[in-house]
């Protein structure tokens, strides 16, 4: 199966991967904007809300992902840590996740996929998920018909294709349940659950 590069990515992302032994993360596609390679949606005490991470200005279209670096001109780190502290910290499992989560906000990665990676590789262990996490070595061109290739397909432009299970979000009182949030909503509401949520997705 293909991957892009991921920010705390959304439940659909994980729901596909959950029960693969081996994914391939395509770290030489040309870098694409609004997506979810430097964005995640969270919900927070006024709704749905993205987080984005600044790469350096002047990217051409061509650039591949492996070269995209952050750009910490602004303090972006600081910005989105609040904004989850914020948005979860009554989520039953805050106090027990929170302190892996926490030292990605105050460590500075050069580049963009390397942070993804790191943050996957600590959510994983988190879910207890097995995946073997490979990255290509080349681009391979991307097939729609591919039903393995999900580069294209998992995008917060595609709307109403990706559809799962409600759960108990922290602002359940005020809010309609919200779809496919970042993983980060799943993990600090349903903890322990969480893999078994996932796989019942898929």
């Amino acid at each position: 199966m293909y991957f892009t590069t991921a920010y705390f990515p959304p439940i659909e992302y994980f729901s596909k991967l959950v029960d693969c032994e081996n994914i391939y993360i395509d770290i030489f596609e040309n870098y694409t904007k609004q997506s979810y390679r430097n964005r995640c949606d969270i919900l927070s005490a006024n709704g749905r809300q993205s987080l984005t991470i600044p790469v350096l200005k002047g990217v051409e279209r061509k650039t591949k992902i492996k070269d995209i670096e952050i750009d910490y001109s602004t303090d972006w780190q600081k910005i989105h840590l609040k904004s989850i502290e914020a948005a979860y910290r009554s989520s039953p499992f805050y106090e027990f996740f929170m302190p892996e989560i926490q030292p990605f906000f105050e460590k500075k990665y050069k580049f963009l996929y390397d942070f993804n990676y790191q943050i996957f590789k600590i959510i994983n262990d988190f879910i207890e998920i097995d995946t073997k996490i490979n990255f290509t070595t080349d681009f391979i061109p991307i097939d729609k018909k591919d039903t393995n290739d999900f580069r294209f397909s998992i995008n917060p432009k595609q709307k109403d294709i990706f559809s799962n299970t409600a759960y108990t979000q922290v602002f359940s009182d005020k809010f309609k349940f919200e779809e496919n949030l970042s993983i980060l909503d799943l993990i600090f509401n349903m903890g322990g659950e969480t893999l078994d949520f996932l796989s019942e997705q898929f």
